[in-house]
């Protein structure tokens, strides 16, 4: 089961606690300066800064080309 859209619209990354998209098996931080990337695992988000990654520039802006971020307000 993929993580529910009412989970998604409040999700925030907790590093920067801006807004995440969903992209296949993982999360994606929608702030340029972030980037981060939390994993999940068997249908859970692991919103853990310890358990994500940041991705270089390329690969978020690539990721960020076909999911558009949210709007902040959409988020809360």
């Amino acid at each position: 089961m993929p993580v529910p859209q009412e989970l998604l619209d409040i999700l925030a990354c907790p590093d920067c606690k801006t807004p995440v998209v969903l992209d296949a098996e993982r999360l994606v931080c929608c702030k340029t300066e972030c980037r981060r990337v939390y994993p999940i695992r068997e249908d859970i988000p692991i919103m853990l800064i310890e358990e994500s990654r940041a991705l270089d520039r390329p690969e978020w802006e690539k990721i960020m080309s076909v999911h558009p971020a949210p709007r902040e307000s959409d988020a809360r």
